[in-house]
């Protein structure tokens, strides 16, 4: 969005969201194409183009799925769409991990070809270098911790974290090494509550919880989840607030239905050779 009468630009930054820690809950949501960043950018602060968008969109089976290219091309949609939340589109695998040099490279393209207002990174510790080196070329960076779904197939799935005190333990070097190289805030994943709240308190960045804990700084979910579309499992940690699943069916039941009985489409869904003016 281009900006306002004043010159500012109405939508909201990363530096915007750093300074939230602590205050008013973040409100997030993933989002992958134009008509549902549009839905949701009036409800919320930040919109999230995750690599989910492999699993949600393109059936694949992880996250894994999820290619530079795709996530650009998602990236410009939700752009497209939304005006005032602030965008932050994934780093997909293998496009950070190898060396700084290749992740600024990853990062400059997803910015530069969607206008997106930063990227996110999963991993703590292993990916601080990366991480700083992103912030120092001038684009903000999203940490994320905890369960990683990049990961899953190292971890040998979805495991919830802190559970040990050696997990512990490793997510605080991770929580301390996101924060330490400049990320404006982080995502916490499938964590102990009591873990993610005290990681919460331990932390200057604000923290996004998705399975995590109420004392967050912020909440996300993946939207499909949240409105009842996923057509697979859904995590444990996700509250549907609606039954899309339901409405769709419901409704292509209909369509067929009135298809095969002839009485779609009717006298008003036509045109007639006199009232025709050209415009569908």
């Amino acid at each position: 969005m281009a900006p306002d009468a004043s010159g500012a630009d109405p939508r909201i930054s990363a530096s915007a969201i750093r300074l939230r820690k602590g205050g008013e809950p973040i409100v997030c949501l993933t989002a992958y194409t134009y008509p549902i960043a549009r839905l949701l950018d009036d409800h919320v602060d930040l919109l999230l183009v995750g690599d989910s968008v492999a699993m949600v969109l393109h059936g694949h089976k992880t996250t894994l799925g999820a290619s530079l290219e795709m996530m650009i091309a998602h990236g410009q949609a939700v752009m497209r769409g939304a005006a005032k939340a602030c965008v932050v589109v994934d780093m997909p695998a293998g496009s950070y991990e190898a060396t700084a040099r290749q992740a600024v490279a990853s990062a400059r393209r997803v910015v530069g070809e969607t206008g997106c207002q930063a990227v996110k990174l999963e991993g703590g510790v292993t990916v601080a270098r990366q991480i700083a080196a992103i912030v120092a070329a001038g684009i903000p960076v999203m940490g994320h911790i905890g369960l990683q779904p990049q990961s899953v197939e190292s971890d040998g799935g979805y495991r919830i974290k802190g559970r040990t005190d050696e997990n512990v333990a490793a997510l605080y070097r991770d929580a301390e090494a996101v924060e330490k190289a400049g990320a404006f805030s982080v995502v916490i994943e499938g964590t102990v509550e009591t873990v993610a709240a005290d990681l919460t308190r331990h932390i200057s960045i604000p923290t996004i919880g998705i399975g995590a804990s109420g004392e967050c700084d912020g909440q996300i979910l993946v939207i499909d989840d949240m409105v009842g579309l996923t057509v697979d499992r859904v995590p444990k940690f996700v509250k549907q607030y609606a039954d899309l699943r339901s409405v769709i069916s419901q409704a292509a039941a209909s369509y067929a239905a009135e298809v095969r009985s002839r009485t779609f489409p009717g006298p008003s869904h036509v045109f007639s050779a006199a009232a025709d003016k050209g415009e569908a």
